[in-house]
């Protein structure tokens, strides 16, 4: 028997809620739908939070159906309240849209938008947003709403105590538009978004019932929790970004590696396109030989090549090499660039030759020409990988990686990049 695609969304974890499930899967199954999910360009870049709703976009589009991803250049004025402690800062219209040029510019690597049989759509709700008089709006979408109905949504409870402005309250507001618009202009008919976003979606749906007379539907994501209690999405308290400006993909890669093992599993389910049967030999391998790691490899593998590409991928893969070997003069100047992002650095300003002695003082690696002669005569110093024992040692071209580097380690994992 078939498995139903809304089946396997659920059996992946991917379904959090949903409105008429019975009547959703009808329409699944019997016709191409038009669906949509809202970015806001809170930033000039997506990070791995977006990854999940991104990736359900694609989902969709490979069971035939049409994904149209909307980017916020007009809710990105505002920001959305939803079960955040507080007001978002406001940008200047040229700086959300700027982000918002950025992030259409990504979600084109997710979904397609020049497929032959059902190409994606990308919209920006700046596009009636920013025309519409506050008079239309508010006869045309807010006479629909009571303040009760508002007032029940969650993400307002939450905030009431502690305060919520207008801007933000009458959020819901906009996005149930967003979704009318959709409608009208594209037959748009279901919403999705993150588990904070059922009550705009239910917004929307109301609004479509009372203006157009139509049933719309909705369905919403869980938002993923690390089985450690930290927040899913940062490494030492930084977002990690889809940008490879932003998160190396060498960085990008060792995040998925270092996936805690209670969540590895799940993850493949969640951000790989993985079958299912294929994943859980996975988790078989894995359940008898944890020390092998065999599913944070596999989920490793699997979203820097979807994210960054196959040759990104085998680049984090020798980068990380690298450093476990420390075969270091393997790698190329852009790895190092790479491997070596967060490390200490010295900018080597003679271009004559150097003694190792005095460069490890000068660049502060050592505290004094005593302490450095006693680390090299004691084997803890290594240049390149190499180890130096030679007190006499003198730095020279031959050393220097592309001309550029020269990676140098005190002890067993403390690194200092010498750049040229």
């Amino acid at each position: 028997m078939t498995t139903s695609f809304l089946s396997e969304l659920k059996d992946r974890g991917l379904v959090y809620q949903m409105t008429d499930e019975k009547a959703l899967e009808e329409l699944l199954n019997e016709e191409s739908v038009k669906l949509y999910i809202g970015f806001d360009p809170t930033a000039d870049s997506l990070h791995i939070g977006h990854l999940l709703p991104v990736l359900t976009l694609k989902r969709f589009q490979e069971k035939g159906h049409v994904p149209v991803a909307l980017v916020g250049g007009g809710t990105g004025m505002i920001g959305d309240p939803s079960f955040k402690d507080a007001e978002r800062s406001l940008n200047s219209t040229e700086i959300v849209e700027s982000w918002a040029n950025s992030l259409k510019n990504q979600l084109s690597r997710f979904i397609d938008f020049d497929d032959k049989t059902n190409p994606a759509i990308l919209a920006n709700n700046a596009d009636w947003l920013t025309s519409i008089t506050l008079i239309d709006f508010l006869r045309d979408v807010g006479k629909n709403f009571t303040i009760n109905y508002m007032m029940s949504k969650e993400s307002v409870k939450r905030r009431i105590e502690t305060g919520i402005s207008y801007t933000e309250f009458a959020y819901q507001l906009l996005q149930a538009y967003d979704f009318l618009k959709l409608y009208e202009t594209q037959g748009v008919k279901l919403q999705l978004g993150g588990s904070d976003q059922w009550g705009n979606i239910t917004s929307g749906i109301e609004l479509l019932r009372r203006e157009k007379e139509v049933q719309g539907y909705g369905l919403t994501m869980p938002l993923i929790k690390k089985a450690d209690g930290t927040k899913f999405g940062k490494t030492e308290g930084n977002a990690v970004w889809l940008d490879a400006d932003k998160t190396s993909p060498y960085e990008f890669y060792q995040f998925w590696l270092n996936t805690d093992d209670r969540d590895a599993v799940q993850f493949l389910k969640y951000f790989t396109f993985l079958s299912l049967d294929e994943i859980a030999e996975i988790e078989k391998e894995f359940n008898d030989s944890p020390h092998e790691r065999a599913a944070q490899k596999a989920l490793a593998k699997e979203v820097t090549t979807l994210v960054h590409g196959e040759k990104s991928y085998e680049q984090a893969v020798r980068i990380s090499k690298a450093l476990f070997s420390g075969d270091i003069k393997e790698l190329t100047g852009e790895e190092i660039k790479q491997g070596f992002k967060d490390v200490p650095s010295y900018q080597v300003t003679s271009a004559d030759d150097l003694s190792l002695i005095e460069l490890l003082v000068n660049s502060k690696i050592e505290s004094s020409k005593r302490q450095a002669r006693e680390d090299v005569q004691n084997g803890a110093i290594y240049i390149n990988g190499d180890r130096i024992q030679d007190l006499d040692y003198v730095l020279s071209d031959k050393d220097k990686i592309e001309d550029e580097f020269i990676v140098v380690r005190r002890g067993k994992k403390k690194y200092f990049l010498l750049k040229f």
